[in-house]
């Protein structure tokens, strides 16, 4: 476990623009006061966000996540997270580079829903 902090932690630091761009919405509880995590271990994985008091995880997927492997690892991850009562929100990078007014609605919808 140590060692998916640390991890989690590098992650944190190395991340992307788009999680650069989403984390912004997220920090702070900005996002209709919902706490949210970034780089969060969960079991054997690391989730890129997650909203505990929701169950609620957001992952932001590149072209390595269109690939065979990709899509066999995520659905293996897909199922472990559901198996602990997660939703799961994907969204590729592409939407936050240009749809990023349709992520925040599709999350604060999700959020309403739960």
């Amino acid at each position: 476990m140590k060692k998916l902090n640390l991890l989690a932690r590098n992650l944190r630091k190395k991340q992307t623009s788009q999680e650069h761009i989403l984390w912004n919405i997220l920090r702070n509880r900005q996002l209709s006061g919902y706490k949210f995590r970034r780089q969060y271990p969960i079991g054997n994985y690391i989730v890129d966000f997650v909203c505990r008091e929701k169950k609620l995880i957001i992952e932001l997927d590149g072209g390595q996540h269109n690939t065979i492997k990709g899509i066999s690892s995520d659905n293996e991850r897909t199922e472990y997270l559901y198996s602990l009562g997660f939703q799961i929100l994907r969204f590729w990078n592409n939407e936050i580079d240009n749809n990023i007014e349709g992520v925040y609605q599709k999350i604060i919808k999700t959020l309403k829903d739960k």
